[in-house]
């Protein structure tokens, strides 16, 4: 139930270069349209896939040249000279077709890149500007390159594999992965999606590059969900190893392979059977890993110090918490032995530094701001700091909110000395990626009103350059704005909120409204920061609808106290935030409160069935997207998390899954499912399905063959053009016409 962020906007020229920006066609639109906004580029073209050089003096990154063609570019930030390395028309497979750039890395003499493409893996010297390809057969996965540049591993199938650079000779290092039983260097699904957020790691070389720490995945005590595919005559079916909450999870285990013997020893972890190996990182002298390990129930979280000549593992130290822990992905090893660790221990994400024995030293991010993310540590000169993403706390007492609607980005010295805001501008402020060598970094930024722009700055946050980028599809200055506000919530607190009005806004009048919510534990959708969501729902205010935004006492705002108000039972407190939004629109003298629409996707659409079930009549039509309907069908990890087992608090199970009051349903009701989803499944949506039609109820649904969690820009666009139909026919009264739903396949 992972998310994550939108698309970069038109930027000015670049400032150090000597070539010219090229903009694209002017295709500004005076009113948003579905073409205008699922246009390709629709809002803009900016640089992608930014790598720093190994000197930290040249920014590669993915983006069009002047005839819409893909490229590689660089840019060499002392002299601003920006040049294209490598057109990615020439990126072909073994039989002609064209690749996909799916990732590249520079070798450590910054001579050549290594790029991987369509599961093909290639070399890419500068000095000759010609690819070499490297893998002769199979398909090739996740590859790193030693640290020293001498090997690349990659994981082909379920097994670790290097390829030796000078004599171009491939070899397995394990042997014995099978699909959906066994798995070197590679995660299942659940902990890739809940441990790992979409961003999983299963292997990591050593500072010498002479040894590989990997996970082994057993997954055999795991049971099978069947992914059908109903397009062939004859269905076929994909079996998904995914565990449900009170089920058996994967057996993981670490070993530290020797690269040249092949030979691996174990580390002894403890309690494979209930825990989860969350983290490993190398320590700087390479002689054991710091292996970040979970129970279960997750309020316990030890990081162990193992040896990687024997095995043997010992704590370093220990957090607990009576509720859950959520992970960080924040900790670092410094050249010295110190390390960097995050925790919520103040209620709140914060940074600490630690001595080499693991005792803290201090705190290194300032009280008050809570971390989003550790972007960059850079150790130079005697001097060190960390570069990290973050936000101004508040609370249920805290009054304003718009401190956590922004982001920073803020440099945190090591050795004392003052934290220095390096980009704090109103919105949302982010390190699309930092050089350790020299510290530059790109900084992206957009609101909830302006499309992404990027820049690179130095270490110090001035601006070396502009990035270059195309035009986007409509004017987002001409669109209605959102106002960001504070309503009043349950028991006397104090609620964030954000709100569209229509266009051509005019208070005597009365609008229908559309409410989207997420609701779930430390979410956040009040924030400035512009989404392709939110550019649907301008479209919506400049049809004439009021837009609305609450996010709950459990969410982000509230830290971790407010997180733990949804442990072993969610969604109660959602509903009385989403109750607290429609007083605040009855308060409101232009808002039609018997034209009221609600929707989420996920878990918003798990609590938009739970408000709905259980607040009959105040919402008169409702979109479910992709919703969890019966919290037993949902993973292992997540679930768990928040409800504990099913078998450990089956009332609140019963209580908290939208399915248990479907009977209840009295408004009008979309229900929006993708048939191939492996992240929420289709079952949820087939089950509420057959408790509706048993108890006699009507309702709308819509099915997406082929399409997963996240739905792909076709059926996407499908998708918005289906929703604004529904909310037309049933809220009425719009000030255009209705949308004809012609999007798809």
């Amino acid at each position: 139930m992972n998310r994550r962020r939108a698309v970069l906007s038109l930027c000015a020229s670049l400032a150090l270069s000597t070539s010219a920006v090229f903009a694209a066609p002017d295709r500004a639109v005076e009113r948003l349209t579905f073409d205008a906004l699922f246009a390709k580029d629709a809002f803009g073209r900016a640089p992608s896939q930014y790598v720093w050089a190994p000197d930290g003096r040249r920014l590669t990154y993915v983006l069009k040249d002047e005839k819409g063609d893909e490229a590689l570019w660089s840019l060499d930030t002392g002299s601003g000279r920006r040049e294209i390395l490598l057109r990615l028309a020439d990126l072909k497979g073994k039989d002609g077709a064209k690749l996909d750039l799916d990732g590249y890395q520079w070798l450590p003499k910054g001579d050549a890149l290594v790029l991987a493409a369509g599961g093909e893996l290639f070399r890419y010297p500068l000095a000759s500007r010609k690819l070499e390809r490297l893998t002769a057969e199979g398909r090739a996965a996740d590859p790193k390159l030693s640290p020293d540049g001498s090997r690349l591993a990659f994981v082909r199938g379920e097994d670790l594999y290097a390829i030796d650079l000078a004599s171009g000779k491939e070899r397995a290092l394990t042997r014995g992965g099978k699909e959906n039983e066994t798995l070197h260097g590679k995660v299942d699904w659940v902990y890739g999606e809940e441990i790992w957020n979409r961003h999983p790691q299963a292997y990591w070389w050593s500072p010498d590059g002479t040894k590989i720490a990997y996970d082994e995945f057993d997954e055999r005590p795991v049971e099978s969900y069947p992914i059908v595919d109903y397009s062939p005559q004859y269905p076929t079916v994909t079996w998904q190893k995914y565990p449900k909450a009170g089920q058996a999870n994967p057996r993981v285990r670490i070993g530290v392979l020797d690269v040249a013997s092949g030979s691996t020893i174990w580390m002894g972890t403890g309690g494979e059977e209930g825990v989860y190996l969350a983290r490993v990182d190398w320590a700087p002298d390479g002689k054991w890993l710091a292996i970040q390990r979970l129970n279960r129930e997750q309020t316990q979280l030890d990081l162990l110090r193992c040896r990687v000549e024997d095995g043997i593992c010992s704590p370093l130290l220990a957090e607990t918490h009576r509720t859950w822990i959520n992970l960080g992905d924040d900790f670092r090893f410094l050249r010295d032995g110190r390390a960097i660790w995050s925790s919520e221990k103040s209620g709140w994400r914060r940074l600490y530094l630690y001595d080499p024995t693991f005792h803290e030293e201090k705190p290194l991010s300032p009280q008050g701001w809570a971390v989003a993310s550790l972007d960059g540590v850079v150790e130079q000169g005697g001097q060190g700091y960390a570069l990290a993403t973050g936000f101004a706390t508040a609370g249920d007492a805290g009054g304003g909110i718009l401190s956590p609607v922004d982001r920073q980005v803020m440099l945190l010295p090591l050795d004392g000395g003052a934290v220095k805001t390096l980009a704090g501008d109103p919105g949302w402020n982010e390190v699309g990626a930092a050089s350790p060598a020299t510290g530059s970094w790109v900084h992206t930024w957009s609101d909830a009103d302006h499309l992404q722009r990027a820049e690179v700055r130095r270490a110090d946050g001035s601006r070396l350059a502009d990035l270059p980028a195309s035009a986007p599809a409509f004017d987002a200055a001409k669109l209605p704005r959102w106002e960001f506000v504070t309503i009043d919530g349950p028991r006397g607190s104090k609620l964030p909120a954000r709100l569209l009005k229509p266009a051509g806004f005019d208070p005597s009048r009365r609008y229908p409204a559309i409410v989207y919510h997420y609701g779930g534990p430390g979410s956040q959708e009040v924030k400035n920061q512009w989404s392709l969501r939110g550019g649907w729902h301008k479209m919506m205010a400049e049809r004439g609808y009021v837009v609305l935004t609450v996010d709950n006492r459990s969410s982000l705002f509230f830290g971790k106290a407010g997180e733990d108000r949804d442990h072993r039972r969610m969604s109660d407190g959602n509903l009385e935030a989403q109750l607290a939004g429609v007083a605040y629109l009855k308060s409101q003298g232009w808002v039609d409160v018997s034209r009221l629409g609600l929707w989420g996707w996920s878990g918003g659409g798990s609590n938009t069935l739970y408000c709905v079930f259980n607040a009959p009549g105040v919402w008169k039509a409702a979109v479910a997207g992709a919703p969890v309907t019966d919290w037993t069908l949902y993973d292992t990890i997540w679930t768990e998390r928040y409800l504990d087992r099913p078998q450990d608090n089956p009332q609140g199970y019963h209580d908290t899954s939208p399915i248990t009051y479907a009977k209840q349903l009295k408004d009008h009701l979309l229900i929006v499912h993708g048939l191939a989803d492996d992240n929420v499944h289709p079952q949820n949506t087939i089950d509420l399905t057959d408790r509706l039609v048993a108890a006699g109820i009507p309702f709308e649904e819509a099915v997406y063959p082929h399409q997963k969690h996240g739905f792909k820009p076709d059926s996407s666009r499908h998708f918005y053009e289906r929703m604004t139909e529904f909310f037309d026919r049933w809220l009425g009264e719009v000030t255009v016409e209705r949308v004809e739903v012609k999007g798809g396949r």
